[in-house]
């Protein structure tokens, strides 16, 4: 399928138990230039988020924050271990998340994606601890 990011590890996320919420936290690095001639590598990103935000919570999924990155607080950065953009993405379930990352409406906003990042990595992370956790 066009667009459909040929990175996904679909079999791993498969392999987590899915008993529950998830966080995804997403790490990019924009191109200076988008690939597709049409702005920067953070409008890319931008006209994706745009088609992507209504996908997200169309599977129950929420942003929980977003930010651009400054700079390491502690330790070191390489150049080419630097990211821009950190975003924390809920989903209600694993199978929430891969359904939005397969769907064919995902494929067609993940052009932008693409088009606007050097790299991006997306860590699932089961949630431990939260201060908005029901008590």
């Amino acid at each position: 399928m066009i667009g459909r990011p040929t990175d996904l590890n679909e079999e791993f996320v498969r392999s987590l138990p899915d008993d529950g919420t998830v966080v995804m936290v997403n790490l990019v690095r924009f191109r200076e230039r988008s690939l597709d001639d049409r702005g920067s590598g953070w409008d890319a990103y931008s006209r994706y988020s745009k088609a992507d935000m209504p996908l997200l919570k169309k599977v129950g999924g929420t942003i929980l924050w977003a930010g651009h990155v400054e700079g390491a607080a502690l330790g070191h950065l390489r150049e080419e271990g630097r990211w821009d953009w950190v975003v924390l993405a809920q989903y209600p379930s694993r199978a929430a998340f891969l359904s939005m990352m397969t769907s064919p409406e995902y494929a067609a906003a993940n052009i932008d994606r693409e088009n606007g990042v050097a790299d991006h990595v997306i860590l699932a992370a089961n949630q431990t601890y939260s201060k908005f956790m029901p008590e």
